[in-house]
């Protein structure tokens, strides 16, 4: 149950402000541990500040999110939403710039479909990479070595309640007791629309799993013209608990600016800022242990390079030709 659950106690926060300062402090942290070591100056100009990892962070999950739609066999979405809630629990804590995006992006979509009973081999996850045999062995070994890295900064909480099956929930609900809307199937399309969009914003780390799928069933039913406050008051029982569907609509009306306000990073200044980040796991800046023997320069060309596997690290080319 969602209310006794880890997710409810640990990794659902109170604001938005919330998410940003975990945001910041870990950017303050690297840079702190940066300078401890002598890997930078204070003026070194690659650092990337904690608004430059949100927009890094935009730009790779939207990525998680196109390798899982293209996947074959076809990903289950309650896969595709654990991972993505992967991804975003562990860059709340952690910086990209001592963990590379594209390698956690891999591993946090591996993770789920173990954790979702996805049950797909190793060598068919990583068959989903249009690279050549070799660099999928070398991809699947950099996400194997980061897997037990990801647990741990999940602080093994591992189960990820999403909003789909209380939405299917909600939808039945509606077709045994709410005889007033005709055909509920009718707001699925809308609703399933709302639900990917949701997903991009931070609203799985602010709103409860039902309050994401109530929400997504009341959007679409404003935008087919459909009065739904008869289900809130009576078929929910909420027209006594005037407290309680006040915060309800509030938290509604949250997640739909979350929503308006979601702007993809522009492709210019994800080059730009690209630029710095391969900067900082290059071997002279580099904190993380799993990188020190790896190059990750995105210029590299993989098929140019001797075969052997733990001396660099795949690049976003090779990552992301799946599509």
């Amino acid at each position: 149950m969602f209310h006794s659950s880890t997710q409810r106690r640990h990794w659902t926060f109170g604001s938005e402000e919330e998410l940003a300062r975990s945001r910041a402090e870990a950017n303050r942290k690297f840079r702190s541990r940066a300078a401890a070591n002598g890997k930078v100056v204070p003026s070194e100009l690659c650092l990337l500040e904690p608004q430059d990892e949100l927009a890094i962070c935009k730009y790779y999950e939207k990525r998680l999110l196109d390798f899982c739609a293209v996947f074959k066999p076809a990903m289950p979405r309650s896969v595709v939403g654990t991972a993505c809630m992967y991804f975003k629990r562990f860059y709340l804590n952690n910086s990209v710039m001592e963990y590379h995006p594209r390698i956690i992006m891999l591993t946090c979509a591996f993770l789920a479909c173990k954790v979702d009973e996805f049950n797909v081999s190793s060598a068919q996850f990583v068959g989903n990479l249009r690279e050549s045999p070799l660099g999928q062995e070398k991809a699947l070994e950099q996400i194997l070595e980061y897997e037990l890295l990801l647990i741990q900064q999940l602080n093994f909480h591992l189960i990820v309640h999403n909003p789909y099956r209380p939405f299917e929930g909600f939808l039945i609900d509606m077709k045994t007791r709410y005889p007033m809307l005709e055909n509920p199937e009718a707001l699925r399309r809308t609703a399933d629309d709302f639900l990917n969009r949701v997903a991009l914003t931070d609203a799985y780390l602010l709103f409860t799993p039902s309050q994401i799928a109530l929400t997504a069933i009341l959007s679409s039913a404003s935008r087919a013209g459909i009065n739904m406050e008869s289900y809130l008051s009576e078929s929910l029982m909420l027209k006594e608990n005037r407290m309680f569907l006040g915060k309800l609509l509030d938290g509604m009306k949250c997640m739909k600016n979350l929503i308006k306000k979601y702007e993809l990073p522009r492709p210019e200044e994800i080059a730009a800022l690209k630029q710095k980040l391969e900067k900082c796991h290059s071997p002279e800046f580099s904190l993380n242990s799993n990188m020190k023997k790896r190059k990750g320069s995105e210029d590299n060309d993989y098929n140019a390079k001797k075969p052997k596997i733990d001396e660099e690290e795949c690049t976003d080319d090779e990552f992301v030709e799946f599509v």
